[in-house]
């Protein structure tokens, strides 16, 4: 009878563990996500927190114009922040007081820099200075970028025929500017537009004269212009008016 009784134990003890098995496992699963995801939390709070993955140096890449260590200097305040919690608010607000940027990004490398890309304003052309002495170097926005008292070398010259820079022409006489390859921008000296619909263009050397008309078709007008140029005597005063792409005229 103790033999039989015994057996009957282990047996219902077998079965239990049996129909139990599921639950266990899903026990153990559960367990396990668990202690994975309070590992992960610990690892996130280490890595926001711990002072060994503050910032340490502020790296800042792409800039010819700018005084890089004047660009350092105004986002020293994250020095000492843990990567995770820089602020970018701060830094769009630092670096709003340098008009030269155009864009930027940020990229955080571990353990201790932020880096900072910086994309400058280019320049389009020169215009007469708002004061009445010398040039302004500007960007196709308007943005002065440099000043000179004599005409910057290698750039167009932007006649605004009175009106202020940021006008409607300004703006058409800049878009066409940047629409010519370069072979194409050098041989241009100035650029005139009344109104976005009558960009005019004078090339350098005996002063050849392109009527450009609006900024329609502007990358089809260049591929005109370029290769009438290069049909013509380049000593002769010429008018070439490709406002009209499909008819030019050369007179």
């Amino acid at each position: 009878m103790r033999t039989a009784e015994r057996k009957r134990r282990r047996y219902e003890r077998s079965e239990a563990r049996r129909f139990t098995e599921r639950a266990r496992r899903r026990r153990i699963a559960w367990l396990v996500s668990a202690g994975i995801l309070v590992a992960l939390v610990l690892v996130v709070v280490f890595t926001a927190y711990s002072p060994l993955f503050a910032v340490r140096t502020v790296d800042i890449e792409g800039t010819s114009r700018i005084d890089a260590s004047q660009v350092e200097s105004a986002l020293s305040d994250q020095l000492g922040k843990p990567l995770a919690l820089v602020d970018y608010g701060a830094i769009n607000r630092d670096l709003a007081g340098f008009t030269l940027i155009q864009s930027y990004a940020t990229e955080s490398q571990l353990p201790n820099t932020l880096v900072v890309r910086i994309v400058e304003r280019q320049p389009v052309g020169s215009v007469a200075s708002a004061s009445g002495a010398g040039f302004d170097l500007v960007d196709p926005a308007g943005v002065v970028i440099s000043h000179s008292d004599t005409r910057p070398d290698g750039y167009p010259l932007i006649d605004l025929a009175g009106g202020p820079v940021g006008s409607a022409g300004f703006a058409a006489a800049a878009s066409v500017l940047r629409v010519l390859p370069p072979e194409l921008l050098a041989k241009v000296d100035s650029v005139s537009a009344a109104t976005p619909d009558s960009v005019t263009l004078v090339l350098g050397g005996v002063g050849q004269k392109v009527v450009w008309g609006s900024v329609d078709d502007s990358a089809l007008k260049a591929k005109v212009l370029d290769k009438l140029i290069g049909t013509q005597d380049q000593d002769a005063q010429l008018t070439y008016d490709v406002s009209s792409p499909e008819t030019p005229i050369v007179s």
